[in-house]
């Protein structure tokens, strides 16, 4: 099985690469336009990686500009040509956000998620009926069609965690996910059920923050970090909310982040207790 590949990823990549080029040549980006009689905000969307299908011709201009090595230069020309394909999120893109749907990009190819949850399962570990009756019964007014396709795009996320060489994923969760029966009782059960299922894998840790642990870290929201396989490409942190998705990239934030899912790890069960927790809320439904 290929290495999971997100063209995402590589635009995020070739985005931050042409910044720190355009730096180093000293050039603006009003200087950049100006050489290539381009608009100065292509040059800047280009650098804000806000592009779908990045442009080998264009990037290849830029590079002569910054007067980048041969060798360098077929890199980063390739990593444009990886940018313009498609991954399969591309065929639900007119029922899901762009913010949505660069982050399930970067969630393909990450090899670490983060993600602490204070209401409901994570989508990673939602089962497909557990996901339906989580999005009907969601902020937005949504038809049969569009509802069951948002539950598709769960399930193919899901493919993460079970692919070759799956993702690591560490899970803080309120006790209030396991609690709160969604879709009734025969869904809610076969929900947990899976979730001793899923902890099972190698690389997945559930732990849970019980009712009486009181005040804790997590009582900002929900919110999901992303590391990737090579360190030239940065954290993200991601959190979702009803006016919109937030992606968090700055150093410093992530850290924050970073700091806050620690202190979560340090006041939840650990994950034998949270094992324990989850299968005694199975047997009282």
């Amino acid at each position: 099985m290929a290495p999971r590949k997100s063209p995402t990823l590589r635009r995020r990549r070739l985005s931050a690469e042409l910044r720190r080029l355009r730096d180093a040549s000293g050039l603006t980006a009003t200087d950049v336009a100006r050489k290539l009689e381009w608009p100065v905000s292509k040059v800047t969307r280009m650098e804000r990686g806000e592009w779908l299908r990045p442009s080998p011709h264009d990037v290849g201009r830029l590079l002569e500009i910054y007067e980048v090595a041969e060798r360098e230069r077929d890199a980063l020309i390739t990593l444009a040509r990886e940018g313009r394909q498609r991954g399969w999120w591309h065929a639900y893109r007119e029922m899901i956000s762009e913010r949505y749907s660069t982050y399930i990009g970067l969630e393909a190819e990450a090899s670490s998620v983060l993600s602490f949850e204070p209401l409901m399962i994570p989508g990673l570990l939602q089962t497909t009926d557990y996901a339906r009756a989580l999005i009907l019964g969601g902020p937005y007014e949504l038809g049969a069609d569009e509802a069951e396709h948002r539950v598709e795009i769960r399930a193919e996320r899901q493919k993460i965690l079970t692919d070759k060489d799956p993702a690591r994923l560490w899970v803080v969760m309120d006790e209030a996910a396991i609690r709160r029966v969604v879709g009734g009782k025969d869904v809610m059960r076969g929900q947990l059920e899976h979730l001793l299922q899923m902890a099972e894998l190698p690389k997945v840790t559930l732990q849970m923050i019980p009712f009486d642990s009181g005040a804790h870290p997590g009582t900002g929201g929900a919110f999901a970090i992303l590391s990737f396989p090579h360190d030239q490409d940065p954290d993200a942190v991601y959190v979702e909310t009803i006016a919109g998705e937030l992606f968090v990239e700055n150093e410093e934030d992530v850290d924050r982040f970073r700091v806050a899912f620690q202190r979560l790890t340090a006041v939840a069960l650990s994950p034998t207790d949270t094992i324990a927790l989850i299968a005694s809320a199975v047997t009282e439904l």
